[in-house]
């Protein structure tokens, strides 16, 4: 092949997608302009408050159309629950980055997830799910799977490794999950959770981080 036959194939298009994956890529996005526009709604109207019809409208669809993906306010609520689990993505990278000393790679971690679960769009989802679990138990429940136990399963996982290494003193490392993001973010989330004051700033996030690994180590900490 000539140099010139190479630069006219290069410039040749690229075959159309299959029309399967094209449908399928264009079924997601409609999935998730639906999702958008429920997010909006049930965090400004609640669980009780918001409607198909209001749904369907702020997602730019017809109830004809939403009703194709969702059949009830329900499932379509806990879509988006169920979505929690794509945000713990960036704490499980972390965790696995895991490389240096206990106490850094503790306050990295706490860190991290302070961060996720005082973002704006966070606090929402979880003042919504606490308004309809009293109605609905399982949305509370999807959301506690999805989010603290995942999260909770994974660090204890860590901790193993190091009560294994000696760092930490044989314990209940599943407890020890618990009272690592008790110690980081229970302060803040009270306030929070009710809408009591500014979100905290990377100043304050990281001083309550730093004294939550203090008190962790001084539990848990193997003795030298």
């Amino acid at each position: 092949m000539t140099q010139a036959t190479r630069q006219i194939a290069d410039r040749q298009p690229e075959p159309p997608a299959p029309k399967a994956a094209m449908d399928a890529n264009a079924d997601n996005a409609k999935r998730r302009q639906i999702l958008g526009g429920a997010r909006m709604v049930f965090r400004a109207k609640g669980f009780d408050g918001a409607s198909m019809e209001a749904i369907a409208k702020a997602a730019g669809v017809s109830k004809g159309t939403l009703y194709v993906y969702f059949d009830s306010k329900e499932t379509l609520f806990e879509a988006l629950i169920n979505e929690e689990r794509l945000d713990q993505a960036e704490l499980m990278l972390k965790i696995e980055a895991c490389q240096s000393d206990l106490q850094t790679d503790l306050r990295m971690l706490g860190r991290t997830y302070v961060e996720a679960i005082t973002r704006p769009e966070k606090l929402a989802t979880l003042r919504m799910v606490v308004g309809a679990a009293e109605k609905f138990p399982q949305f509370g429940q999807i959301l506690y799977e999805a989010g603290p136990c995942r999260g909770v399963a994974r660090i204890s996982e860590y901790l193993k490794k190091r009560v294994a290494a000696g760092d930490l003193k044989d314990c209940d490392t599943e407890l020890a999950a618990s009272h690592f993001f008790d110690l980081c973010v229970a302060r803040l989330l009270r306030r929070l959770l009710l809408n009591v004051g500014d979100l905290p700033g990377t100043e304050e996030i990281n001083d309550t981080v730093d004294r939550g690994v203090e008190v962790f180590m001084a539990a848990y900490a193997a003795r030298r």
